[in-house]
């Protein structure tokens, strides 16, 4: 098989599959991480929604560590952190820790969106006298002065960033984003920055602000950009559309407000027929990189291209685990990982 310069990681949204059980979706991440880190993915990161029949993944940093733990080689890591839920301080030490155990091998992805619905937003808030500000930039602001010890001195918690329990080691910072906001953010922080094109594609314009515009930091001298894309893989183009039906119904079920349990796809090519009239449909604003190996790497590839990123990131939502294994294998085989 060829080889690509191209890095290749993995975003698991811990699908539930319809008539399974969350926690059997998430046994499955452990499965599938151990396959991935010996297929020879770059990283595997755990995603963060919260309140949905649909993805198990409420939080991702329970599932860091067992999967740190059950891997070897890949990165681990948040795609993502959303931060406005959580303090700060509390996300330092919490991936303080992850790092001290796994060091070199964390990785702190962050977001600003809330993962869910605003009512369950609000349920997650701890104070509920009123809704929780939107001061994202100075969360990230505080959080990576308690991480890289540049805390001010004449702060109040200036104390704290030498009590992080996993020092000397330290996560590396990702900021994730599918809107120009999050690439000034990235820019003007001097961070990594991993574009949603899974949730809003057409993003490279978007990828080319964030790197005009990037500051040199005490993290990295030159900008590091991914982008992460919604694929599945099978041994025919015709299989992997098929296959596809599970996760095209899911989506327009969850764009609609009405999330549900991953179907199995002869229910979803049925229920796409009445829903949308063609079993056919893709749900709008969606872009799914489908079909058989040689087919999906040139088109993960030409996604590469457009964001001019060195890394991509593939999610597969599909009804059945081994037709999700078996995509991640055909996919790092076409790449020559293995």
């Amino acid at each position: 098989m060829p080889s690509s310069s191209l890095l290749l990681s993995v975003l698991d949204q811990a699908p539930i599959p319809l008539g399974s059980s969350g926690g059997e979706a998430l046994r499955n991440s452990l499965d599938l991480a151990r396959l991935c880190d010996e297929l020879g993915y770059h990283r595997y990161w755990l995603a963060e929604h919260h309140a949905t029949p649909m993805l198990a993944c409420a939080s991702p940093e329970v599932m860091i560590g067992p999967v740190a733990a059950a891997t070897s080689r890949m990165r681990i890591g948040s795609g993502g952190i959303m931060l406005p839920h959580y303090s700060p301080f509390k996300v330092a030490e919490t991936f303080s820790m992850l790092a001290g155990v796994f060091p070199g091998r964390i990785d702190l992805g962050l977001g600003r969106a809330p993962g869910s619905d605003q009512r369950t937003a609000y349920a997650l808030q701890r104070d509920r006298r009123a809704l929780a500000p939107d001061d994202f930039p100075q969360q990230l602001s505080e959080l990576m002065s308690y991480l890289d010890g540049t805390i001010a001195s004449d702060h109040p918690f200036a104390t704290l960033a030498a009590t992080l329990p996993g020092g000397p080691a330290t996560p590396q910072l990702w900021l994730l984003g599918s809107s120009p906001q999050s690439a000034v953010w990235a820019a003007e922080q001097g961070l990594p920055y991993m574009f949603a094109d899974f949730i809003s594609p057409g993003g490279g314009p978007i990828m080319q602000h964030y790197r005009s515009e990037f500051i040199p930091s005490a993290h990295h001298l030159s900008p590091v950009s991914a982008v992460a894309v919604s694929a599945i893989c099978a041994d025919s183009d015709e299989e992997a559309w098929r296959l596809s039906a599970s996760w095209r119904l899911a989506s327009m079920a969850l764009r609609s407000g009405q999330p549900i349990a991953v179907p199995a796809v002869e229910e979803a090519l049925r229920s796409l027929a009445e829903r949308a009239g063609s079993a056919d449909a893709m749900p709008a604003g969606r872009r799914l990189l489908h079909g058989a190996p040689e087919t999906v790497r040139e088109r993960v590839e030409a996604v590469a291209s457009e964001y001019g990123a060195g890394e991509v990131m593939i999610v597969t939502i599909v009804h059945d685990h081994a037709a999700r294994r078996r995509s991640y294998e055909l996919i790092g085989r076409a790449f020559g990982l293995c």
